[in-house]
């Protein structure tokens, strides 16, 4: 082609050598290894042969062609040579979603393969639909963010979790999987613990009896207890000893618990409402489809990182009702950044003297602090993290319909944003055709949970035994009391996964460790003496 090309009234390609042209936008595109190169609307594919030449010697960078037009993508694929559709480093796709993007990504190269995402233009189709192209590669540069933070999460508490999973491994014989519950039809009120978690607990109806059911993260429960409100479940997903302080004083409270299985195990005898568990799979580890074989793993699900994001999704598991927010703020102010009477509140004001302020200005003007607009319009303050998580939020919840949020300081979520009159109205909605009697729901709740914990205890003994004895195998082959059989070890190795998945040359990759390594053998022996003893406590419990 010598001619320009030009496409609902725009000029995509120059008329004045255009193979040219884009040949020199490839050779101008610094390359770099573990890099995905993104080129919106490829055309008729000039450039791209020779931006793969710059980048063959870097095997972990790729080049991803996305096409939003239908009919220009199969003119792309009308077009493109045999070389270009055989190259392993070039890939050409029609999906514009952000979360079939997210999907193909993984799916075509495993996660941790890129360090960074890098548009490349190589003609103007991209001016069709800028914003798309734009959204959707921000959207890819989160999800490989999204994973190196995950693999950073792995190294630095890998161990803390499995060690946990396997100590809470004694509560499943006698607590039933969060499956197990049900709120029918009921409005869920979803509460987290940010600054408009004040505002909520004043405007809102939460005197009992009441025509819905709350669900509340752990650090919401001192503000709730100080109120006289008795939420009808907590969801505990801390692992590490942090969240304690938000137990102070509550010892003993008849409120249901939903907790993780890698959650702190301290945390699981401190209420007396009852316990159920679920489970957020941290990383893939072959331990997981073991307990799942014996029928030992509760309710997963998705591994959000945050307590009110786990709070939601549990919301969306328990009830066919109307789900509503409030205090999942994702921001904070100049002088409010939990609701009053949380922990964080508390401690503000426990460090209060002539010379520390209740307000919070080392956040607030911090580099990290970024100015941002909340549902109401008002003018608020958040950072990376909370941005990151706020994403998240809409990248899970956003397209559900079940699900409101009371327009209040906090960050715009992606849902439906309510007055908290009609919030209100819409708690109240229908209530004597929708409404569950709670007694008579938490009836059939046990009625269901004692079926599901039936021979659960016998199950868990010889899972236990067998996990040990496959521990035992493996430190005899490594301390050379048995005879050494490398097919076996390498076996081993990969079934007990969870005692080296943390190590940080492996957390950030996927590859396996080698039986050779020798380095890898001292640390895995290192590993299975404190396991042994856990699965012995874990026993000790179950049996207490």
């Amino acid at each position: 082609m010598n001619g320009g090309f030009s496409w609902n009234g725009k000029t995509l390609l120059s008329g004045i050598d255009p193979a040219g042209r884009a040949n020199r936008a490839a050779e101008a595109v610094p390359v770099m290894d573990r890099t995905l190169y993104v080129c919106p609307s490829p055309l008729y594919g000039y450039g791209l042969e020779c931006l793969l030449n710059r980048i063959a010697c870097f095997p972990h960078s790729v080049l991803l062609c996305i096409e939003a037009d239908p009919e220009l993508f199969a003119l792309s694929q009308k077009h493109f040579d045999t070389a270009l559709q055989n190259n392993p480093q070039l890939r050409i796709t029609n999906h514009c979603e952000a979360e079939a993007l997210c999907t193909l990504l993984r799916q075509e190269w495993g996660p941790r393969t890129f360090r960074r995402v890098q548009m490349v233009r190589l003609n103007g189709g991209w001016q069709l639909f800028p914003a798309l192209y734009d959204t959707v590669t921000e959207a890819l540069r989160q999800e490989i963010a999204l994973d190196w933070g995950n693999a950073l999460t792995l190294t630095k508490l890998g161990r803390r979790y499995i060690r946990n999973a396997v100590r809470n491994l004694a509560l499943v014989p006698r607590c039933p999987s969060i499956a197990q519950l049900s709120f029918g039809n009921d409005p869920v009120l979803v509460l987290g613990a940010g600054p408009a978690l004040d505002a909520a607990l004043i405007i809102m109806p939460l005197a009992e009896p009441r025509p819905f059911r709350i669900i509340c993260v752990d650090t919401c429960l001192p503000a709730l207890r100080e109120r006289g409100i008795t939420p009808d479940l907590a969801v505990i997903l801390e692992s590490q000893h942090w969240n304690l302080e938000d137990f102070t004083g509550l010892s003993g409270w008849n409120v249901p618990v939903a907790m993780d299985l890698s959650a702190l195990p301290r945390s699981a005898g401190i209420f007396s409402g009852g316990l159920s568990l679920f489970f957020t799979p941290w990383t893939d580890l072959a331990i997981f489809d073991r307990l799942a074989a014996a029928g030992l793993l509760p309710a997963a699900l998705p591994p959000l990182g945050s307590v009110g994001l786990s709070a939601v999704a549990i919301a969306r598991l328990l009830s066919q009702g109307p789900i509503i927010t409030a205090g999942l703020d994702f921001s904070f102010t100049l002088d409010s950044y939990y609701a009053r009477s949380t922990p964080g509140h508390k401690a503000r004001l426990r460090r209060q003297n002539r010379f520390t302020s209740l307000l919070n200005p080392e956040t607030v003007f911090g580099r990290a602090a970024l100015s941002a607009v909340s549902k109401t319009g008002g003018k608020v303050f958040s950072s990376p993290a909370l941005r990151n998580y706020r994403d998240l939020f809409e990248r899970e919840f956003a397209a559900d319909t079940q699900l409101f949020a009371i327009a209040d300081s906090g960050l715009p979520l992606g849902l439906k944003t309510l007055s908290p009159e009609e919030s209100c109205n819409i708690l109240s909605l229908d209530s004597t055709t929708n409404h569950t009697n709670h007694h008579e729901q938490r009836e059939r709740d046990e009625g269901s949970c004692g079926s599901w914990l039936n021979n659960k205890q016998e199950a868990l003994q010889e899972f236990i035994k067998g996990e040990q004895d496959r521990l035992r195998l493996l430190r005899s082959m490594l301390v050379g009391e048995a005879p050494m059989d490398y097919a076996a070890l390498e076996t081993l190795i990969g079934e007990c996964d969870y005692l080296w998945a943390h190590f940080p040359d492996y957390a950030a990759s996927d590859r396996r460790p080698s039986t050779s390594d020798i380095s890898f053998l001292k640390r895995l022996r290192v590993e299975i003496d404190p396991f042994l003893k856990l699965w012995d406590m874990t026993n000790e419990c179950m049996l207490d």
